[in-house]
């Protein structure tokens, strides 16, 4: 398969959309997973965009590879694609967190559409204050952990660009 888009390397245009939206998800995440308000209304989008977050940091690390293939070895490269694959398993990782926070909210919305004065028939109270904190704590260690590894490897590809290309000061031209 051919990773070019307009001419340029899709590797280097989908990887920009990959470092904004694995945060952005996670942080959507953790609203949602600690703000009951913000779960009612945002759980289908969050859990869309975490289900296409996933492949999309697939074909970015295919499109990585298909790269490197075409390039001159060097070990920066050789670094950041291997460090390219540790983004996997924590996109898995929001993925499992928004099914979760969205089985949450549905069981929420179902509870609340057979709730009566006569029969309430929401989780209690402090089931719900639970199950609102280990989200929110899975939330946040995933977000954490993605956004980490998200961080090492763009300055692992960073560097595999730019170190040496460039001068500390501005060139006489």
């Amino acid at each position: 398969m051919e990773y070019t888009f307009a001419g340029l390397p899709l590797h280097v245009l989908l990887v920009h959309a990959v470092i904004v939206l694995t945060p952005l998800v996670g942080l959507s995440l953790v609203v949602i997973a600690a703000w009951p308000a913000a779960r009612r209304v945002l759980w289908i989008p969050v859990l869309v965009a975490a289900a296409l977050l996933l492949p999309l940091g697939l074909v970015t690390i295919e499109a990585g590879e298909w790269l490197q293939a075409r390039v001159p070895a060097a070990p920066l490269i050789a670094e950041h694609t291997t460090q390219g694959e540790d983004i996997v398993p924590w996109l898995w990782a929001l993925l499992v967190v928004a099914v979760l926070v969205a089985a949450w909210a549905v069981v929420e919305g179902l509870a609340a559409r057979r709730a009566t004065d006569a029969a309430p028939r929401r989780p209690s109270r402090a089931i719900r204050i639970a199950v609102g904190v280990v989200l929110t704590v899975a939330a946040v260690a995933v977000t954490v952990g993605a956004t980490w590894t998200i961080v090492r490897i763009g300055e692992s590809g960073s560097r595999a660009v730019w170190e040496g290309s460039y001068s500390d000061v501005p060139l006489d031209r």
